[in-house]
């Protein structure tokens, strides 16, 4: 199977229209916008992955039929980047390259999401809303790129703020072996000596990480004496873990971040009781918010039969800030006046209030922590 073929979300009944020569190369004909994303799906293997698309599509297909935004279809082609930076950023060069897209939009975890802004950059096209928490997608500050959810230091703040108002002073981070996990694990360090807490141990991986390596993994924790473990993103390779350490009777407790939190309990079962996590997004599965009601009620119209999860709805949301976003750019959209219409602009999608200032495209403010209970529900 090719991972790496192209996936096209044909929306409202629309077939793909070829584009004319003379506006190809911003993406823009009178009847539709073509968006390019790249997304890790891993050939239908990565279920957060899937989750997001979901919620995607849902936003689009709710646009489209209402007649796009004004009066052009959104058309989204996607590309599957297997986790993998360097196949993100060929496939985001191949978006704005060969298929000749207007932007780059809406890729997931931080090295994907690093190395599509990376393409982005150079090739100088905006790059709405990355769905990672990496701090590359915000310090130093980058004009084209315009991040949706919150950051991930303020989930680390929040996740050692609750570890140390339980008592527990001792902590243990699990991040990806690369710059950007160099990254995070420099603002962990810094965030733990503010808060008053000790950071003892540093856990790396690769994404080939062996069961051998996790079982070394797992040991470190226990000698490190950490009481808590929290993790970066890699979803799949933190519930091996998580599964190594309780088969060991490790006693340490496992919080995480949002990425993937809805697939990662499921997969866990019981093993997830009592774990804790930050949160970008409300809950799901509540109707106590606007967004939330409206992700409900369009996501059970367009996706029947598919949970709602923490993903779908971050992918629901980022779209509906991406649609906002283009209305902005005028009636005769370029990529600069896309970037134009979003300075000093804030952005209101069902009450979140999604702000870009000069020099600071911060997107939402919004972190939470939700409890998975016994039955297997998160709780905020």
């Amino acid at each position: 199977m090719n991972l790496h073929r192209p996936i096209y979300a044909l929306l409202a009944g629309l077939s793909l229209v070829l584009l004319p020569a003379a506006r190809a190369a911003d993406g823009i004909s009178p009847g539709q916008v073509l968006i390019g994303q790249t997304l890790t799906l891993q050939g239908g293997k990565n279920d957060y992955g899937a989750a997001v698309q979901a919620g995607v599509q849902t936003a689009i297909e709710q646009v489209n039929r209402n007649g796009g935004v004004g009066g052009r279809k959104l058309m989204l082609k996607v590309l599957d980047d297997d986790n993998k930076p360097a196949q993100a950023e060929a496939n985001a060069r191949q978006l704005v390259t060969q298929d000749k897209v207007f932007l780059l939009f809406g890729p997931i975890e931080g090295g994907p999401s690093t190395a599509v802004m990376k393409a982005a950059v150079d090739l100088k096209v905006p790059l709405f809303g990355p769905m990672a928490g990496s701090p590359t997608l915000r310090e130093p500050h980058q004009p084209l790129v315009f991040p949706v959810r919150a950051e991930h230091k303020e989930e680390f703040r929040a996740l050692m703020k609750h570890a140390k108002s339980l008592g527990m002073t001792r902590i243990a981070f699990v991040r990806s072996d690369s710059d950007t996990g160099q990254q995070h694990l420099a603002n962990v360090q810094r965030l733990a000596k503010d808060i008053g807490i000790d950071s003892v141990t540093d856990l790396p991986f690769k994404s080939d990480i062996s069961d051998a390596q996790i079982a070394a993994m797992t040991q470190q924790i226990g000698t490190s004496g950490a009481q808590v473990v929290f993790n970066h993103g890699g979803a799949g390779m933190y519930e091996k873990l998580i599964r190594q350490a309780r088969s060991v009777g490790s006693k340490a407790m496992f919080f995480g971040v949002n990425s993937g939190s809805s697939q990662l309990a499921a997969h866990l079962g019981d093993l997830a009781h009592g774990m804790v996590f930050s949160q970008v997004m409300p809950s799901p599965w509540e109707r106590k918010t606007a967004l939330t009601r409206a992700y409900q009620d369009a996501f059970s119209k367009e996706k029947p039969g598919q949970p709602f999860s923490y993903g779908s709805l971050e992918g629901y949301l980022t779209t509906r800030a991406l649609i906002e976003a283009l209305k902005r750019a005028g009636p005769n959209p370029t990529r600069e006046s896309f970037v134009a219409g979003l300075r000093n602009a804030e952005l209101d999608v069902e009450g979140m209030k999604i702000a870009y200032k000069d020099n600071a495209h911060t997107g939402l403010s919004l972190v939470d922590l939700a409890l998975v209970t016994r039955e297997g529900r998160f709780r905020h």
